[in-house]
């Protein structure tokens, strides 16, 4: 603990960002790091505890408490306090494969665990992440590394999100030879497609770790869809590979099947991010939009979290009418509940940057509370015109919360666009059914976390497929889990970290 008043003399100061009206204009990242001396000074308030919760990565009240990659944070928070940074960005990488990655789009559950949390705010963790690689690409010190030696095995990975990229540069460096399918034009999977680019710059962040990875032997096959593609079968896998990891994601978005869903202009929230990013890219965001776009239309995001936040900022950047956000659950509370104690995850009120910039543009933040979509209204040419919505309240029925309509208060809302963001149902079942893999209650591949091993030898599955939608920082957790079983298959004996 390099300072052990610093918590008591230092205020938490997160990073800067860029104006929401100024930052509504281009499609660029708006977080700005601090100069050196301030971030400095946010690595002296880490208490460096004798227990410290933020690493610990330990289910609580099914909500990630600390880290799931066990990060090491007190150590490279000092660390960066003495201004050894090259040493922080060592410490970092042994538990992080892409701290760019998650020092820009993880939810930080180290920061809701950080024990200063309990009387003061926390130690802004994921900044200080955030700014140790991005010093470290900036310095040139994340290098290419090659392996000494080759094992002879060759890995299949299916997918290339987080968790398949962790898993794959993990079993490269052991030596083995790893070939990542992936059925877009781009690598990245959700980094490169889910998360729009003023979260996650795609080239000059996501790009370049591909390129990296790239070169330290890592074969890249775009366009492949496993379980589609009449040339690359589960049965050519299996003969081609010594083994297959599975990290294709939990992409079955769950949809809201009531009257009027045929309506055009009833899209899932994936289908309209997606669409958004690839065109962007392909046209080097030149100020143009896709032709699925929110232009000059009074939007409706049903559903809260990441996705329907994105949903808002993109719709802003397209230059909508309005955009409204509905969310069935009702609004949390300013400060910590009474049942929601440290160090669990702080259920509290916040506004996030797409409803940030929404307040800028509209006065008001865009969600509504308690609010159930009863139908999709449309017009004499089957367009979108609106949304028939109504109050809930959440009552018991046998023990079992259901929502119930509020009587009376039924009403009309215009929309020509609505985006469906309310999670995912689990992974896409032609892979599943292909290699004919067990699956789970949820529709997940079965296999156990800690051994990642399904029914078929050989065959490992790793990420959201696995455990169904969750965090970026757990599908590398999974990923980097799943090498090292992969790993002890291959080899007998494994030394992956």
């Amino acid at each position: 603990m390099g300072k052990p008043t610093g918590f008591m003399e230092i205020a938490r100061k997160t990073d800067s960002e860029i104006a929401p009206i100024e930052r509504l204009r281009n499609w660029k990242e708006f977080k700005i790091h601090g100069e050196e001396k301030e971030r400095r000074a946010q690595g002296a308030r880490c208490m460096d505890c004798g227990t410290p919760f933020c690493h610990t990565g330990h289910i609580v009240s099914g909500m990630a408490s600390g880290c799931p990659i066990n990060n090491l944070i007190p150590e490279w928070n000092d660390l960066i306090f003495r201004g050894r940074w090259k040493e922080a960005l060592e410490r970092l990488h042994k538990t992080n494969n892409f701290p760019e990655f998650t020092g820009r789009v993880c939810p930080a559950p180290c920061e809701g665990s950080c024990v200063l949390g309990v009387i003061e705010p926390p130690v802004t963790i994921k900044n200080n992440e955030c700014a140790i690689i991005d010093k470290g690409w900036e310095e040139g010190w994340v290098t290419p590394r090659i392996p000494e030696k080759r094992t002879g095995k060759k890995v299949a990975v299916i997918g290339s999100g987080p968790a398949g990229l962790a898993c794959a540069d993990q079993l490269n460096q052991a030596g083995h030879a790893v070939t990542v399918f992936e059925r877009e034009d781009r690598i990245g999977g959700l980094l490169m497609y889910g998360i729009p680019n003023m979260k996650l710059d795609k080239e000059e962040v996501v790009q370049r770790r591909v390129n990296l990875l790239a070169e330290e032997g890592i074969t890249f096959k775009t366009g492949v869809n496993i379980g589609k593609d009449a040339e690359w079968t589960a049965e050519k896998l299996r003969k081609d590979f010594d083994a297959i990891v599975l990290c294709c994601g939990a992409t079955l978005g769950r949809d809201l099947p009531i009257e009027g869903r045929d309506a055009k202009g009833v899209h899932l929230a994936m289908e309209f991010l997606t669409a958004n990013t690839r065109y962007q890219l392909d046209h080097q965001f030149d100020g143009s939009i896709p032709s699925l776009n929110a232009k000059g239309r009074d939007v409706v995001v049903i559903g809260g979290g990441d996705t329907g936040t994105d949903c808002v900022g993109t719709s802003l950047r397209h230059g909508c009418k309005s955009v409204i956000q509905l969310e069935i659950m009702p609004q949390p509370p300013m400060e910590r509940a009474a049942n929601n104690p440290w160090p669990e995850w702080p259920k509290v009120y916040k506004m996030d940057y797409g409803q940030e910039e929404a307040a800028a543009v509209q006065g008001q933040d865009p969600r509504q509370y308690l609010v159930q979509t009863k139908r999709f209204l449309k017009d004499a040419e089957g367009n979108l015109s609106g949304l028939e919505i109504c109050d809930i309240e959440w009552v018991s029925d046998n023990g079992r919360f259901m929502p119930k309509e509020k009587e009376g208060s039924a009403r009309v809302i215009p929309a020509q666009l609505a985006l469906l963001a309310m999670g995912f149902m689990g992974p896409e079942q032609e892979i599943v059914q292909q290699f004919a893999l067990e699956t789970d209650a949820r529709s997940n591949v079965k296999a156990e976390h800690g051994s990642f091993k399904t029914n078929l030898d050989g065959v490992f599955a790793a990420g959201d497929v696995r455990r169904g939608q969750s965090l970026v920082v757990w599908a590398i957790n999974e990923g980097r889990g799943a090498a090292r079983e992969v790993d002890r298959f291959l080899m007998g004996v494994t030394h992956l970290p």
